[in-house]
């Protein structure tokens, strides 16, 4: 590609006033000017600009003759492009020459006075795409003076001597290859391990072997481009640009404004096609789940407690009356439907867990109670109910991610692992535990204590370690997909973010009202960028993860709003458990008129982002 200034008078990014080459032609006939454009007559009189201001009327044979040194230097220069300038216009041509518009190019660089890459550069990718890898490695010497790391001229020269080889033998020409393998590559003393994985592709025995093997795509184009996508790599910029680097700065800037959009609540798409460039990304609230979509109100005492299945299809409630209740999520409509009711719980359902694959669930109580309950959800029989003693308090409780174990305390003095069954595996005493969290890792447990720290126990070494103290009681826990982070309600101080790789205080969330009461909050979302709380004011309050202030508060429950779940699988779905008896199920706006929709008043969802 010809896009490196050829026919310019200069190099630099001062933009030449007469250019004596356009486009391969010759002007010594007529002035050509910064724009690249011939100038025009009007009444047999030349009249050109430069920057705008006119170079004033004369004889078409008196235009001609003044595109000489004298009328050089009696124009006005034009002004020196910065480097941001030069960049930008770099990055365009880079663009305009991947959609095939060269021309295009070689006006853009020829008017602008840039140069799209160092004339070596461009030698060196003809002779890549053309498969000439003798003229491409001697062009490796020209480059080398302009590099930054001579050494990666070594590394440059083995991509290519690597596909040479990986062609030589898609040909057959076996010969050739290993004379390449053996003559040349071997001699660099680079990388051995990979050459003598290079050295199996002989035994392949037909093309297709070779390209499955190699993980290649065969000799061609394809194959040629990502090789100068890596050879790029150990290139200046300012000698080749990287490659799709115009696109890759836009993904770049789509993606920083997603990542500052409060409400942005869906799948990151890294496909350009997908958004507008033209405006700037902005998510509207009424997207956000802080619309009231369904209240249930089937419990007839206080809920204490709400979870969504593991997959998003149901939702188990805990009350005071006694009773879980199974609902069941409509996969378009996203209504809840009354599925199943578990009674039985005679100090009421305080804490709620569901096994990893959604068969089982686990049933806690509160202080006062002995007892947990294990559900079989899908045949809605009770296959375990578990008491260690009278004494005891069972009242939190985590599965393994195995699926075959649960552990399970309260603050009476220890907790358990058990069986599905609710045979003990093994206990740890002398651990008043308030919460507990297993992590993935399959070992080790993360508990709450009435010291008001979180410890780690493994079960495996029976060794425990201090992972985060607070100044006040930890009421609850909860952990992030991940493992890496994990929500505390904090009795009087509200909620806090906790780093539990670094061990470090990572945020405390301003707004909610919280007290002694035990309040479950949770990560929500996609890839759980928000969090979400209730709070003894009644409301429930949404912060995105990186800011302190809420970006919306849900009224409608009229007492204390125990425990919030947001839905793993559908990110605008949100449920909230309150004294007042009722489930209230979140959403985005219902389909009203804008006006209707921001005068909602019971459901409404305060903007707190101002």
């Amino acid at each position: 590609m010809q896009a490196n200034g050829a026919g310019q008078g200069q190099e630099s990014s001062e933009i030449s006033c007469l250019n004596n080459a356009q486009n391969g032609e010759s002007s010594s006939a007529v002035g050509t000017h910064s724009n690249g454009l011939l100038s025009s007559t009007d009444n047999g009189n030349s009249v050109g600009t430069s920057n705008g201001s006119s170079i004033g009327p004369c004889s078409g044979t008196t235009a001609a003759s003044t595109a000489s040194s004298s009328e050089v230097g009696s124009l006005k220069k034009k002004k020196r492009l910065s480097q941001a300038d030069e960049d930008v216009i770099r990055l365009i041509g880079q663009h305009l020459h991947g959609l095939g518009l060269n021309q295009t190019v070689d006006l853009l660089m020829q008017e602008s006075g840039c140069r799209l890459e160092h004339p070596s550069a461009t030698k060196f990718r003809n002779h890549v795409m053309e498969g000439e890898w003798d003229k491409a490695e001697n062009d490796l010497n020209e480059l080398r003076a302009l590099m930054h790391s001579p050494n990666a001229i070594v590394r440059m020269k083995f991509l290519l001597l690597q596909q040479k080889y990986l062609e030589y033998l898609e040909d057959g020409k076996v010969l050739e290859a290993l004379q390449v393998l053996r003559g040349e590559l071997t001699p660099l003393k680079y990388n051995t391990d990979r050459i003598h994985v290079l050295s199996g592709y002989l035994m392949c025995s037909h093309a297709e072997d070779l390209r499955a093997k190699a993980e290649w795509e065969g000799k061609g184009t394809t194959s040629r481009c990502r090789l100068l996508d890596k050879l790029q790599t150990y290139l200046p910029p300012s000698v080749m640009l990287p490659p799709r680097r115009l696109q890759t700065l836009l993904r770049q800037a789509v993606e920083l404004q997603r990542d500052r959009c409060l409400y942005h609540n869906t799948k990151l798409d890294s496909n350009l096609d997908s958004v507008s460039l033209l405006l700037d990304h902005v998510c509207s609230r009424k997207q956000f789940p802080c619309y009231t979509q369904q209240i249930l109100t089937e419990h007839c005492n206080e809920v204490w407690f709400c979870k969504f299945s593991n997959d998003g299809t149901k939702l188990a409630t805990g009350s005071k009356d006694t009773t879980v209740i199974i609902w069941q999520v409509d996969p378009e409509s996203h209504q809840l439907k009354l599925q199943r009711t578990l009674e039985g719980h005679a100090y009421g359902v305080s804490y709620l867990a569901w096994s990893p694959d959604d068969t089982y669930l686990i049933a806690c109580g509160p202080d006062d109670c002995s007892e947990l309950w294990l559900w079989n959800v899908q045949t809605g029989e009770l296959r375990t109910k578990m008491s260690q003693s009278h004494e005891d308090s069972l009242t939190s409780v985590a599965w393994n991610p195995d699926g075959k174990r649960f552990v399970t305390g309260g603050q009476r003095g220890q907790f358990y692992q058990c069986d599905l069954d609710g045979n003990l595996l093994d206990s740890w005493e002398g651990v008043r535990v308030q919460c507990l969290w297993c992590l993935s890792d399959g070992r080790t447990v993360l508990a709450s204590d009435t010291h008001q720290r979180i410890r780690g126990y493994n079960f495996e070494d029976l060794t425990d370690r201090n992972i985060v103290q607070e100044d006040h009681p930890i009421m609850s826990f909860t952990v992030s997909k991940n493992g890496r982070l994990a929500l505390l309600n904090v009795a009087t101080q509200g909620v806090h973010l906790w780093d539990l790789q670094d061990r470090v205080l990572v945020r405390k969330y301003q707004g909610v009202t919280q007290g002694f009461y035990t309040i479950h909050s949770c990560f929500g979302g996609h890839n759980e960028d928000f969090i979400a709380s209730g709070s003894e004011d009644h409301k429930v309050y949404i912060w995105h993860r990186r800011g302190e202030l809420p970006i919306a508060e849900l009224t409608g429950h009229t007492r204390t709003v125990n425990c919030v779940s947001w839905n793993p699988a559908i990110p605008g779905l949100m449920a909230s458990a309150s004294d007042d008896g009722t489930v209230r199920v979140w959403g985005p706006a219902p389909f009203l008129d804008s006006q209707e929709t921001d005068g909602l008043n019971a459901e409404n969802c305060s903007n707190m982002d101002s």
